[in-house]
């Protein structure tokens, strides 16, 4: 989503294709609902020079 809360971009991947997915975008602010999974997929996003934000499943919409 952009500023104005507009969609950018709506994408499913697969757990294969998220690394190179978000290795061919700019640097962008990324927002993770906090899981089990979560912080392993944050450190490879920063990694990549993305800013990762974890979210409380309670305030992640369905």
């Amino acid at each position: 989503m952009d500023r104005a809360g507009k969609k950018v971009l709506l994408k499913q991947l697969k757990r294969a294709q998220v690394l190179a997915f978000f290795a061919n975008l700019p640097p962008a602010l990324i927002g993770i609902e906090a899981c089990a999974g979560a912080h392993y997929w944050a450190r490879k996003l920063i990694k990549l020079g993305h800013e990762v934000r974890l979210i409380s499943p309670q305030f992640v919409r369905p």
